[in-house]
């Protein structure tokens, strides 16, 4: 499937003729703190977008994701509605995969189901002898979707998208979502080889992917580890820090790593410090996590998805509130603690951005510190 439809040129949001390099969103990855935090959103590219299911009606997702016209516009709406501080790469964790040959299917209502689960030795052994560089090969769609973003978003910073290895072996031991990913933690255990074998193998899938968006303009990346809060402190440290290491190795640009109920992971998930930033869900106080990551590590997040249906003075406090806290770290960008409900009202997250774009920290926010 193609499109010809050109990505809608914007008027820059971010610092002017120095580039996405000098904006507030990659100098606060980098720890400089502003007068404000930059924000941008978990999921804003998509589902709680009228114009988003508009252009998909007729669409399968992972034909658009690999759409360069397509992929670039969802990526662009956001920032052209909502004044965000960067866009962020629309895909799939699943696109690698996708690319290196997988077979996959995203069901509607369900998520990413894969034709032939990974759970034996010779399931490994079939997978694994893919050579991941087959992802850089065809991932010339990538590149494209890349370039057509970044020159549509002038000074504003895209931000490179991959899944970390355990959320993406995860789906490929289970065939599809789980509550529990028990397949997935017993097969650590029961055959540590090949779990290291496959989480290694994914590891640099992921690596490619994100390259492939460095490579064609993407300011900073983000890695994606959804399901590692089901994960002990025992089993996050032996089987999966050391792959997420090789996912987020050798980049120059800012690295964020983020979870879902990693809030006894988070020491951790600095990954001995390649993680410039660590995204902290809605359930750990910012300021708890700053000091629990150091002085060395911006915070990302971490407003409540669910209070964006709250009434406006509930969730303004709550902003407010969250930004105040991230004041402790040495830099903070203003995020959700997960991803956009697809049910959200947009204008809210339009008064968000408006709001902490407005704020003067000395003054505004709700008291000193």
């Amino acid at each position: 499937m193609t499109s010809s439809a050109p990505a809608t040129p914007l008027t820059p949001t971010a610092a002017g003729a120095a580039g996405p390099a000098a904006s507030a969103l990659v100098r606060a990855l980098r720890g400089e703190r502003d007068v404000r935090p930059p924000v941008w959103f978990m999921r804003q590219a998509g589902r709680s977008l009228p114009e988003y299911r508009e252009l998909r009606v007729g669409t399968r997702m992972l034909d658009v994701c690999l759409d360069p016209a397509l992929a670039s516009e969802i990526t662009l709406q956001p920032v052209r509605r909502h004044g965000v501080d960067a866009a962020i790469f629309f895909s799939d964790i699943v696109v690698p995969l996708r690319l290196a040959g997988v077979d996959v299917v995203i069901e509607p209502g369900r998520g990413p189901v894969f034709a032939n689960p990974v759970r034996s030795v010779a399931d490994v052994d079939r997978l694994t002898a893919i050579d991941p560089e087959v992802v850089a090969e065809a991932a010339a769609p990538i590149r494209e979707a890349v370039r057509l973003t970044t020159a549509a978003l002038g000074d504003t910073p895209l931000i490179g998208f991959a899944g970390a290895p355990f959320t993406l072996a995860a789906y490929l031991v289970e065939g599809g979502p789980s509550k529990e990913h028990l397949r997935a933690r017993a097969m650590m255990h029961a055959d540590p080889d090949s779990w290291h074998r496959l989480a290694g193998w994914l590891a640099q899938v992921s690596h490619a992917f994100l390259t492939a968006q460095t490579d064609a303009g993407a300011s900073a990346v983000q890695l994606f580890d959804s399901w590692a809060g089901s994960l002990s402190v025992a089993d996050y440290r032996a089987f999966i820090a050391p792959h997420s290491r090789v996912a987020l190795d050798g980049f120059t640009v800012p690295r964020i790593h983020f979870g879902v109920g990693t809030a006894h992971l988070l020491a951790d998930m600095r990954l001995d410090g390649m993680a410039d930033t660590v995204g902290v869900d809605w359930r750990t106080p910012l300021d708890e996590a700053a000091a629990i990551l150091g002085a060395d590590t911006t915070v990302q997040g971490n407003i409540d998805p669910a209070l964006l249906a709250a009434p406006w003075p509930v969730l303004e406090a709550h902003v407010r509130g969250i930004v105040q806290r991230g004041r402790a770290a040495r830099a903070h960008v203003l995020n959700l603690g997960h991803g956009v409900p697809p049910e959200t009202d947009p204008t809210v997250l339009t008064r968000i951005v408006e709001l902490v774009h407005g704020l003067d920290l000395d003054a505004a926010v709700g008291g000193a510190e």
